[in-house]
């Protein structure tokens, strides 16, 4: 059994992440959940933060929706969006959280679809987490 995995993170337009890794947490639909060598499965992702070291280092991205899986030393990460920290727009993200909790508080006039007002407020909240940890 390998002692490191190969991780690979893909968005619809681009490969975000590939490395040699040690560990990873993704956050699952169900909650977050760890990987480390000899896994083995597949799950659907939701949206948070995504976590993986290399040695001591550890890198995040945000990450909403799509698909993980794992074999036993690889993992591969299919999600509709995946942003490094320094391509986070802050500003935007806070904008993107405001609005949906207006909506979500029932102060906008228009009808409120209360699963896609949670969904925008998660990932905002994902990204301006993910934000925070730029160097």
């Amino acid at each position: 059994m390998a002692d490191r995995l190969t991780l690979e993170i893909a968005t619809p337009t681009r490969l975000v992440v590939a490395e040699t890794v040690d560990e990873i947490v993704i956050p699952g639909s169900q909650g977050y959940f760890g990987v480390l060598p000899g896994h083995a499965f597949l799950t659907t992702l939701g949206i948070g933060e995504l976590m993986y070291r290399i040695g001591r280092d550890e890198h995040y991205l945000a990450v909403s929706n799509g698909f993980a899986e794992v074999r036993n030393d690889k993992v591969i990460v299919l999600a509709d969006t995946a942003e490094r920290p320094e391509e986070i727009d802050r500003a935007r993200a806070e904008r993107s959280r405001e609005r949906a909790e207006r909506r979500l508080a029932g102060r906008v006039e228009e009808e409120v679809d209360y699963n896609r007002a949670l969904a925008a407020l998660a990932r905002a909240l994902a990204r301006l987490l993910t934000a925070g940890r730029s160097r």
